[in-house]
């Protein structure tokens, strides 16, 4: 069903370590430990779900030159030589009494010795995916060594897509478009919300999705109330408001979007918060143009949402950054200074209150351009759609 291949050229990786070593240089970093799965496969490549079992932490270290070192349970090293990293040294995992940490202690000892700093991911939107006990031995072992946050370094790369990245983003938005054109066909009054969302993540799998991870929405009279519940098995009924919100993945890569529709028909609050949704929207892709900030796309939106709520919904941002997560740096509120680069990768997500304690949101992808923003999702129809 896809022409589009899988996974990138060695080339794409070595890329992006060059990079990183460059600017550690400037840092005067002799190497990056990550720990997370999307730092270690944008790295390295190597892509697998065992990541959902919390039984193992798996570790690379981007030293100064050359390519980086995986170590990694034992489990994972067939898989990780058919990656370009070549440098794999493994244990036998689970081994609570040494779970890699014998390993790093003898990797990262030379550096300790010549007291030589690394980095590690310490910021926003980071976690140490190792216990904690065990970092504490590994940096009790290592006396000399400095720690310092990397998280500049890495998140700088990471949210500027090659063009091989933002050509699968551009896939997965595509099949997402084509999943929620057919929520009319088995989304109608009577049908419980519960039922919709399995319906939902089927159609993403037979459009071409490797999995529908993230699901979320609601449906209620004349609104939804929140956007994070569970769906129940209450039956969509006329005059309820439908959104669904969906981060469907491909190869690694998400799309995050949500589409809103009316059961029957829809109240006149209904339609003039979708209206005023869709026109923030398209402030939000009018301001998306390199050296604008994620601030400035916040008032952009913010400024049209004020027409109907001037708390924006209450939701603290309005979009943020997409890639190999659902969600990314950076975030489009009115304290977020990243100044946009070509090649950047954002959601436009407006919301706001409206009502007895209702909500709507509105969500769109794109692509920073030299000219403006590209939109990698099929724009929503400018009026509210009726089932």
């Amino acid at each position: 069903m896809n022409a589009l291949r899988r996974g990138f050229d060695n080339e794409e990786y070595a890329t992006r370590t060059e990079a990183a070593q460059a600017k550690m240089a400037e840092a005067g970093m002799a190497g990056i430990l990550l720990t997370t799965e999307p730092d270690v496969r944008y790295f390295t490549g190597f892509h697998t779900l065992f990541w959902q079992s919390p039984t193992r932490p798996w570790f690379l270290f981007i030293p100064a030159a050359g390519k980086p070192i995986a170590i990694i349970p034992e489990i994972g090293a067939d898989l990780m030589r058919r990656t370009w990293i070549t440098d794999i040294r493994t244990w036998s995992a689970p081994a609570p009494q040494d779970d890699g940490v014998g390993l790093l202690t003898d990797l990262l000892s030379t550096y300790a010795g010549r007291g030589e700093t690394i980095g590690l991911m310490k910021g926003h939107e980071t976690h140490l995916r190792m216990p904690l006990g065990d970092y504490e031995r590994l940096i009790a072992g290592l006396k000399g060594l400095a720690i310092v946050d990397a998280t500049d370094i890495v998140r700088s790369l990471r949210m500027v897509k090659s063009e091989a990245e933002i050509e699968k983003l551009s896939h997965i938005c595509a099949i997402g478009s084509r999943t929620f054109a057919r929520v009319p066909e088995f989304a109608h009054q009577g049908k419980p919300l519960e039922d919709v969302f399995r319906a939902f993540r089927r159609e993403g799998l037979a459009q071409g999705a490797d999995d529908v991870p993230y699901l979320v929405g609601g449906a209620d009279k004349g609104g939804y109330h929140d956007v994070i519940s569970p769906p129940s098995r209450r039956p969509l009924a006329r005059g309820d408001i439908l959104m669904l919100d969906s981060g469907a993945n491909w190869d690694g890569y998400f799309c995050d979007f949500d589409r809103n529709w009316a059961i029957g028909n829809a109240d006149d609050a209904s339609r003039r918060a979708y209206d005023v949704l869709w026109r923030a929207t398209e402030a939000g892709i009018a301001a998306a143009c390199p050296g604008a900030t994620c601030r400035d796309l916040f008032h952009a939106m913010q400024k049209v949402i004020a027409e109907l709520d001037d708390q924006g919904g209450d939701v603290g941002r309005l979009g943020h950054g997409l890639g190999m997560q659902l969600t990314e740096w950076p975030s489009h509120t009115n304290w977020d200074s990243t100044e946009l680069t070509e090649n950047m990768v954002l959601t436009l997500e407006p919301s706001l209150g409206y009502g007895d304690g209702r909500i709507m949101v509105h969500e769109e992808n794109i692509v920073v351009r030299a000219g403006g923003a590209e939109l990698l999702t099929e724009r929503a129809a400018p009026e509210l759609p009726t089932i």
